[in-house]
């Protein structure tokens, strides 16, 4: 686990730049809210509303992060609002909270912009059930909700902007479908009904911290589309906070709450959130854990039966969430992983005339920037493959040929970056074999993907004695896709794995 957190390709460090970056925004969001003369409460809302605002938002290009990003408020207020008001009717607020949690699943089809505003949206009614959020306290928390989104701002678009050009960021979930066959209105129902499962299961063992089975029935479903994902993720949910709780025990309790300590490990465990994300969510929950410990002990509220409930709560939730994928309008992994697998193959073959551009001295060729979109969507791949890769699945043959795909996707992840990297040479030039390689690489893509017209092409790679590095590196690629045909191939030519 350790391995793969910290050896895990990072192209551009864009990971650690956006780690970094976090801690910058969030420490400043903070700062501004302690100038303002607000509470610790308000401080808390603050800090919480920037790191949303920085993790959440993931539109294509810095114009629309920024729309995104000045609607958040918009969003967040009026659920803020209910939250607060609703605070002494508990009927009215449990129905609100869960309509909450359908609208901000169902919010996924509209892409990017409708999954940040969906987070927000009910991170904002958490926050204040966090906080146990009265009326009175409305006006502070506004204030501090719209300071700190704008802190994060100047951050992330002023002082920091490092996005100056953007690949697009895969969909949570594949595109396709109207009403119940569409995966965000069958996810919207199933979160509704597995968070409503934990309201009330979570009610019974604590009346004032149930809301931890809501927010664990939620995250589990956020970045998740099918039965298989979603079930990994609430093992790795799971697994992470009982992590978490142990390392919280060792650190956060002998704090007691003391100020600057608490403050420094709470930078530490936002780095980690946002440097984890991407290639472990047991890491990430573990950092998100021991942060909610630290504010608890800032609170002065933090001690190990508030740790266990947490641990119960969250168990809760987990289960909220299988019961619902396992029996609510179920999506199949192998429906979600056949689209990730096929889009990640168009994308080698994108990257593949990217650089052949380059290298003929085409200057407004970028398959750096492809390189990024590959690395993420290799990242979606891994993580809808991952229920058939689990030490825990019963069916070998599945396994094993799933371990397989992936061990050939890294292979033409390495070689395409060997050969972006050959492109980026300004002394590299452009060898006329490049075109054929190139074809043969979009042919056997065509194939593997179920685009090509009429019979599969010959997918064996042509060897050379002596070739260029470009070459190597084609030569290479086209050796994995032509591996690729076994895993994938089935009696359908459909590129899935079950």
């Amino acid at each position: 686990m350790l391995k793969r957190v910290f050896v895990a390709p990072d192209p551009g460090r864009t990971r650690l730049r956006f780690a970094a970056r976090a801690v910058l925004g969030i420490g400043l969001a903070v700062v501004v809210c302690g100038l303002a003369g607000h509470s610790l409460a308000g401080a808390v809302t603050g800090g919480l509303a920037a790191l949303l605002a920085l993790f959440t938002v993931t539109d294509t290009t810095v114009r629309g992060q920024a729309v995104t990003t000045a609607l958040l408020p918009a969003v967040g207020l009026p659920v803020l609002a209910a939250a607060a008001e609703l605070h002494d009717h508990p009927v009215a607020r449990d129905l609100t909270f869960l309509a909450v949690v359908g609208a901000g699943v169902y919010a996924r089809r509209w892409g990017p912009r409708g999954h940040s505003l969906g987070v927000f949206a009910f991170m904002t009614f958490f926050i204040a059930q966090f906080l146990q959020a009265t009326p009175g306290q409305l006006p502070e928390l506004y204030a501090a909700v719209l300071l700190s989104v704008l802190a994060a701002a100047a951050v992330r678009f002023g002082l920091w902007c490092y996005e100056r050009r953007l690949t697009p960021a895969p969909a949570v979930a594949p595109p396709g479908g109207t009403g119940l066959a569409r995966i965000s209105t069958r996810q919207a129902v199933q979160a509704t009904v597995g968070a409503g499962f934990a309201l009330v299961v979570g009610q019974l063992v604590s009346g004032e911290r149930w809301y931890w089975a809501v927010g664990a029935t939620w995250w589990i479903f956020v970045n998740t589309t099918s039965r298989g994902e979603t079930l990994v993720r609430g093992f790795r949910r799971l697994l992470g906070t009982v992590i978490g709780i142990g390392l919280g025990l060792l650190v956060a309790v002998p704090l007691h709450g003391a100020a600057v300590p608490s403050a420094l490990l709470a930078a530490v465990c936002v780095f980690g959130i946002f440097y984890t994300a991407a290639v472990s969510y047991t890491w990430m929950m573990l950092c998100v854990t021991l942060l909610a410990e630290l504010l608890y002990g800032l609170l002065g509220v933090l001690e190990p039966a508030l740790l266990a409930l947490r641990l119960a709560e969250t168990g809760i939730g987990a289960v909220g969430a299988v019961l619902a994928v396992l029996f609510v309008l179920p999506v199949t992994t192998h429906t979600v992983t056949d689209a990730w697998i096929q889009r990640a193959l168009r994308c080698v073959h994108a990257c593949t005339a990217e650089a052949a551009a380059r290298l003929a001295g085409a200057d407004d060729a970028d398959p750096a920037l492809r390189v990024v979109e590959l690395e993420l969507l290799l990242g979606r791949v891994r993580l809808a493959v991952a229920p058939l890769v689990h030490p825990l699945n019963p069916v070998l043959g599945r396994k094993r040929r799933a371990r397989r795909v992936l061990a050939l996707l890294d292979d033409c992840a390495r070689e395409i970056r060997g050969l972006v990297a050959v492109a980026a040479d300004p002394e590299a030039s452009h060898d006329a074999r490049l075109a054929a390689a190139c074809r043969r690489v979009q042919g056997a893509v065509e194939a593997l993907t179920g685009d090509a017209v009429g019979g599969a092409p010959d997918l064996a790679p042509q060897q050379r004695a002596v070739e260029p590095a470009a070459l190597a590196h084609l030569h290479g690629l086209e050796r994995a896709l032509a591996e690729l045909v076994t895993p994938l191939r089935t009696p359908s030519k459909s590129p899935h794995l079950a």
